[in-house]
């Protein structure tokens, strides 16, 4: 262990965590980790992040340094979890420049917002924008291509005098299908639901299916040309990049047939195609003609990030610091399967919670699992270095945050979501250790609310977990193999693991959390020195 952490350079926790000091809070584990998600939550709340993003200057919008003059010419679309609160505070700032739009929300958002009191996220009765509520459970349907229909028209009957304004977030391709002829919505939907249960990645899933639509891959870009086209993204994918947030609707992006095929190879699926669409991938690229690209001027467009997991993350380590925590942000990268992902959280929390040096082992596989889910070598040796000081110095609780988007390889039928899944395996991995508030507690949680075809959002889990569920006759292996996840934890202890905030408007992936509490340290002059001077920090 002090082989690998001496390849950092030496660094002291006042310097990473601030000042040292110890606070008392009364909350319990628990109630600090649900305190914790919803105020990483609240950091990427939709109106917030338009309102940071967008700055009203007289007759002109200043967006990400530019300027972009207001004469009545503006149209409004959007498409995604966030975009409804997104479209509200735009309308807001725009005013009576605001001509129409339209925009493709998740099905039941309005009402469920407005019984949760958000009615800061809802247009105004005299509204210009066009609401269309599609995508049950996340899934695209007839309703969200209707709605993507709508979008389509308005952006083709614009002209080099406009300005559109594109809002993005996540779940936007879900609420976005517009497959290209002869492709039907369900044979697009069977495509990809067969791919993603094959435990492919976003990534690949997004590149399948921007070969498959009209206005993802920068087609709707391509609609709208010659208006000028401002995209304001609440990004939603590992590391924001902007052709696979939402599958890219306002990036140029090429599609080539042939890397399209080679994914669909990889997972075993290429021979089973659709017709449709073995005749469209056997179609030249690109889509459609060359046309000029420039950055935001005449017929141009700017894709601006505006909020995004880091942001969420930042935040609830800012909350964690007041409610008494260290806080730690190991990764905004997290992705892989859930099975090393959750290997990976388990020995982090017995590395951090050793009361003797641990086993070189357990940082080796540390570091072997790392890439694996997407971890770097160096943010897994900084997070270690620090956890090994805090462990040995007695820092007090730990709040390890980390963000991303795990997946997982369905092998059953069952009703659950990645978060659910992974929560429910962290548990296992914490098998054996305290409970708390003397051990170690977990909580992964997708900032949507909806985590899978689900109404919770995750789940928090502890070593207790598995006891809990062999007192209750319920079987765990027989869940995990099912992908159960979700039924399995409505029963275990009545539910209470689950976390269910409802929908929260925004999405920037998922926050997991390590809460790890004092150990018992071993204070060496202590004049009564003996196994009796462990003490909790």
């Amino acid at each position: 262990m002090a082989r690998i952490l001496s390849l950092l350079h030496s660094q002291t926790l006042v310097t990473l965590t601030g000042v040292r000091r110890t606070v008392v809070c009364r909350m319990s584990l628990e109630a600090r980790a649900r305190e914790l998600f919803a105020t990483a939550v609240e950091a990427v709340q939709p109106d917030a992040v338009v309102r940071r993003g967008v700055e009203r200057k007289d007759d002109s919008l200043v967006i990400d340094g530019r300027t972009f003059a207001l004469r009545n010419n503006l149209h409004l679309v959007g498409f995604g979890k966030a975009v409804l609160g997104m479209a509200a505070e735009a309308e807001r700032i725009a005013g009576d420049h605001l001509v129409k739009g339209v925009i493709s929300v998740p099905h039941g958002i309005q009402e469920t917002l407005r019984c949760h009191g958000k009615s800061q996220m809802l247009l105004k009765d005299n509204s210009r924008i066009k609401v269309m509520e599609g995508a049950k459970h996340n899934l695209p349907d007839g309703d969200a291509q209707h709605a993507a229909q709508c979008i389509k028209q308005l952006a083709s009957e614009l002209t080099e005098k406009d300005l559109l304004l594109v809002l993005i977030s996540g779940g936007g391709s879900a609420l976005l299908p517009a497959p290209i002829p002869p492709i039907s919505l369900e044979e697009k939907h069977d495509v990809t639901r067969r791919l993603a249960g094959a435990g492919a990645t976003i990534q690949e899933l997004n590149t399948v299916r921007r070969a498959l639509s009209l206005l993802k891959g920068g087609g709707l870009a391509h609609v709208a040309h010659p208006a000028q086209v401002v995209a304001l993204i609440l990004s939603d994918v590992i590391g924001d990049p902007l052709d696979l947030i939402a599958s890219g609707p306002t990036v140029r992006t090429d599609v080539w047939p042939e890397e399209v095929i080679s994914i669909l190879q990889s997972y075993k699926l290429s021979d089973s195609l659709p017709a449709s669409v073995k005749e469209v991938l056997g179609r030249g690229s690109p889509r459609w003609e060359n046309i000029k690209e420039e950055s935001a001027g005449k017929g141009g467009v700017l894709n601006t990030v505006i909020g995004s997991n880091s942001i969420a993350l930042k935040s609830a380590g800012r909350r964690a610091r007041e409610l008494g925590f260290r806080p730690v942000v190991l990764s905004g990268d997290v992705c892989g399967d859930v099975k090393a992902v959750s290997r990976l959280y388990g020995l982090l929390a017995r590395f951090a919670s050793s009361r003797e040096e641990p086993a070189p082992e357990l940082a080796a596989e540390m570091l072997r699992l790392g890439p694996e889910v997407g971890v770097e070598s160096w943010d897994l040796c900084r997070t270690m270095q620090v956890l090994d000081e805090g462990r040995k110095e007695g820092w007090g609780a730990t709040c390890l945050l980390a963000g991303g988007e795990p997946t997982v390889e369905l092998t059953g039928k069952g009703r659950g979501g990645r978060n659910q899944e992974l929560a429910l395996r962290v548990g296992l991995e914490l098998r054996g250790m305290e409970l708390p508030p003397k051990g170690p507690m977990f909580l992964s949680g997708g900032t949507d609310g909806q985590d899978g075809p689900t109404d919770a959002a995750g789940a928090i889990t502890d070593g207790g977990l598995w006891e809990e569920a062999r007192a209750q006759g319920l079987d765990v292996e027989g869940t995990l193999k099912d992908n159960d996840s979700f039924t399995f934890l409505s029963k275990v202890s009545g539910g209470h693991r689950l976390l269910s905030p409802g929908l929260t408007g925004t999405n920037v992936m998922d926050v997991h959390m390590l809460l790890l509490p004092s150990i018992p340290i071993r204070i060496p002059n202590d004049p009564e020195a003996d196994d009796r001077s462990l003490r909790y920090m």
